[in-house]
């Protein structure tokens, strides 16, 4: 429930202030220590042994204003360079290691998504942007979206029909990256579910349209600097965990071993600021976005985004958001629970019903990409999910 302190709004009106994130016992959050101790143990497990899920990896859970689970294990830089004769990272010497503590920030991947799907539904609140409204309207010399009739909400629920990726980073240069992404028609017919980074590349096209703001400004003034989030933003972060020893042919590009670039290659490609991928954050600052959605998109003075929309982000299909998938979600899964997941290990769960939020950052493609594994990810959201049963 919100404290009993007004403050007074962007608009001049009183609101009421929502209570702040502390950490606090699992039976002050009704939750189940049993459960929880699982969960933390989970992280220890899968940062252990010689190639192991992730080299480092932070979760950090809780229930309304209390989180009970802030816990970190491995490495945020554990490898020089990744050996393809042996199939294995070499590591570094034991002195050189930088060990993941609960403020290490990550390179956030898709989770990147749900930043650029907030900052969209922010301009559709204040009637700057129709969701209905097609693409063409606002960048018609994205031809190809212009005459295939796509949609802002097509574009939101990953329902364009526009294909997963396209090899921007084999351009030149960004003239020809542009127009490769203008002349890109849909592989589906628009209104065909097929998830797509080009959805969210181009909708960062389209908020920068109408705002005459890039990306990275509209994230910043709109949502980290409101709420407080100053560990999160776009790269470089040079006290990020490393990621990927980005070389061919297991790679789109050669780059070596990357730490606090961005790891998405397309991403790179259009300068590290991109509407799909490129920001950086800690579990803590993820946390604190979970908070304010689960509140109605306010937290502590500042409010993002007003309940009806975010309501609207939350709700099935979801705008950015995946809801109710068990394959990363567990048992949280089935209630209206939102989220979503990064390809370099991390996801973010929120879960309206129970009032719980689950954050776990790790580097799993360090020192190199292996194909994705979200049983771990599902493990511990079920842990969360019997914690609040178990209370």
């Amino acid at each position: 429930m919100p404290s009993l302190e007004a403050v007074h709004g962007a608009g001049g009106r009183a609101e009421l202030s929502t209570p702040r994130l502390r950490p606090g016992a699992p039976e002050r959050a009704g939750l189940d220590p049993t459960e929880l101790g699982h969960l933390a143990d989970e992280v220890h497990a899968l940062t252990a042994g010689v190639r192991p899920w992730a080299a480092g990896a932070v979760v950090l859970a809780g229930r309304g204003p209390v989180v009970a689970v802030a816990e970190a294990a491995g490495w945020a830089v554990r490898y020089a360079r990744y050996d393809p004769e042996t199939g294995a990272g070499v590591e570094l010497p034991p002195a050189e290691r930088v060990p993941a503590d609960v403020r290490t920030p990550f390179d956030l991947a898709s989770l990147t998504k749900l930043f650029t799907s907030v900052a969209a539904v922010q301009q559709i609140e204040r009637g700057t942007l129709g969701m209905d409204a097609r693409v063409g309207a606002y960048l018609p010399e994205f031809t190809a979206a212009a005459e295939h009739g796509i949609t802002v909400r097509q574009l939101l629920t990953h329902t364009s029909g526009l294909r997963p990726e396209l090899p921007l980073y084999d351009r030149p240069d960004a003239a020809a990256r542009l127009a490769m992404l203008r002349a890109e028609a849909p592989a589906a017919a628009p209104g065909t579910y097929l998830y797509s980074d080009l959805n969210m590349i181009l909708l960062a096209f389209v908020l920068e349209r109408i705002t005459g703001r890039t990306l990275d400004v509209l994230i910043e003034d709109g949502i980290t600097r409101p709420l407080g989030m100053t560990e999160t933003g776009f790269g470089p972060r040079p006290r990020a965990a490393a990621t990927e020893d980005q070389r061919r042919p297991w790679a789109k590009a050669d780059r070596g071993m990357l730490r606090g670039e961005v790891h998405d290659e397309n991403a790179w490609a259009l300068g590290g600021v991109a509407g799909h991928a490129g920001l950086f954050s800690t579990a803590p600052d993820l946390a604190v976005l979970c908070r304010a959605l689960l509140a109605g998109g306010a937290y502590g003075p500042a409010r993002i985004l007003g309940p009806d929309f975010t309501e609207l982000l939350l709700t099935p299909p979801g705008l950015g958001f995946a809801v109710d998938q068990p394959w990363f979600m567990g048992e949280l899964a089935g209630r209206g629970a939102a989220g979503h997941t990064g390809f370099t290990g991390t996801s973010l769960v929120l879960d309206p019903a129970t009032d719980t939020f689950l954050v776990l950052l790790a580097n799993t493609v360090h020192p190199r990409r292996r194909l994705p594994d979200s049983r771990p990810r599902a493990v511990m959201a079920t842990h969360l999910s019997r914690a609040v049963r178990g209370a």
